[in-house]
């Protein structure tokens, strides 16, 4: 196995990380519904039917980003739409045990399995003329219909095989228990024969639509200028604290960055 490289930790921190480890995936539904709601209703983009100009292609991605929050359903999927319509080579995880909404009560949260679709959700939480009224009015089926638009279905973090985990170069958690989840998981699994390394980074966001907005403009910010260095092993570390200096002129906001290898 190669050395590590020099650790590096600001603001925030940057630790080195080995790891052990494999996960086993989860997928499962909630029982369906009469008013169904089938992900081809949505209104897709379509492609014309010749190919663009040049001019408008836009230059592929060189890094892959992953997006990670709790349920991968509001604060990473608003970065995955972003940075996706940015160009950019993205997928969107959770870490929680379990897909967890906003229910009609705080001790009645609306709980499904990582892996059940977002239109099975969006079913589940319609069945009734009185519980979609509700989760339109608190926006819950809004953000299925946007995951559904998307990708099939919640992805948790720590069932993603090593092989796919792997190929992100640059992780954005967030939330600082997710950012630690992520560092911890990746310093669990089995080194792979690579042994490459994964930028893991914190945009503390509160979890609402709005905030999640905010952020995603956020990431996609920090992402451009990744995507722009020549060397992002040696680069990130102080681009990331440069990037938190000048955010911190506009609002508070926390960043941290670690590198870990996998």
């Amino acid at each position: 196995m190669p050395a590590k490289p020099p650790q590096h930790r600001h603001g925030h921190q940057s630790r080195s990380s080995h790891h052990h480890t494999s996960s086993s995936s989860s997928a499962a539904s909630p029982s369906s519904s009469s008013n169904q709601f089938i992900a081809s209703d949505l209104h897709r983009p379509s492609t014309p039917p010749t190919m663009p100009p040049p001019s408008a292609r836009r230059h592929p991605s060189k890094l892959s980003f992953g997006t990670v929050c709790s349920s991968n359903i509001n604060r990473s999927m608003e970065a995955h739409v972003v940075l996706s319509n940015a160009g950019m080579r993205v997928e969107s995880y959770g870490t929680g045990t379990q897909v967890r909404l906003p229910g009609k009560s705080s001790m009645e949260p609306r709980i499904f399995k990582f892996g059940t679709p977002y239109s099975e959700m969006y079913a589940s939480m319609s069945a009734t003329p009185e519980d979609e009224a509700f989760f339109v009015h608190n926006g819950v089926l809004q953000l299925c219909k946007r995951g559904s638009s998307v990708k099939l279905a919640p992805q948790r973090w720590q069932d993603t095989p090593s092989k796919a985990i792997q190929t992100h170069d640059v992780v954005i958690a967030f939330e600082e228990r997710i950012y630690d989840a992520v560092v911890e998981d990746l310093q669990t699994r089995e080194p792979t024969e690579d042994f490459k390394a994964i930028h893991v980074i914190c945009l503390d966001t509160k979890d609402n639509p709005h905030e999640a907005k905010l952020q995603g403009r956020v990431a996609l910010e920090l992402c451009w200028l990744l995507e722009q260095t020549e060397d992002l092993d040696a680069e990130a570390a102080e681009l990331v604290e440069r990037f938190q200096d000048e955010q911190m002129t506009h609002t508070q906001i926390k960043v941290l960055h670690q590198i870990c290898y996998l």
